[in-house]
């Protein structure tokens, strides 16, 4: 066990579960076709939570998970099952606060495609390398 936190992958989905922006920091989804499933499985898990203002925290496929929505937007931040959730949560609040200063209180799939530049290198200050 490592003694410094690490996070798996970000991802940012939309509404219908497509990506709009995602960062793997692992090979534990080895091929594109990986990751997509993943990403699909854990939009399909977590689609009828009613995720508001506060994080939720599933446990998914050996890894946890935690997950916010903020309006079409789906925000997934995955760690190890041995992590800490509570430093999982700090790193999805931080990139759900940070992508809603990039797009000025204005968090929806269009304005997160026009600024998506921004949104992506935000992802690359947030987490050095998982």
């Amino acid at each position: 066990m490592e003694s410094c936190p690490s996070v798996k992958n970000i991802l940012l989905l939309d509404s219908e579960g497509k990506r709009v922006a995602v960062k793997y920091y692992t090979d534990d989804w080895p091929v594109l076709s990986s990751k997509l499933a993943f990403e699909k499985s854990v939009f399909v898990k977590t689609q009828k939570a009613n995720s508001g203002a506060e994080a939720e925290i599933v446990m998914f496929d050996g890894h946890i998970v935690v997950y916010k929505f903020i309006q079409d937007l789906h925000f997934f931040v995955t760690g190890g099952d041995e992590e800490n959730e509570l430093i999982l949560a700090s790193v999805l609040q931080g990139f759900t606060d940070a992508v809603d200063l990039i797009l000025r209180n204005n968090v929806e799939k269009r304005t997160a495609l026009e600024n998506l530049d921004l949104i992506l290198l935000c992802l690359d200050e947030i987490v050095d390398g998982g």
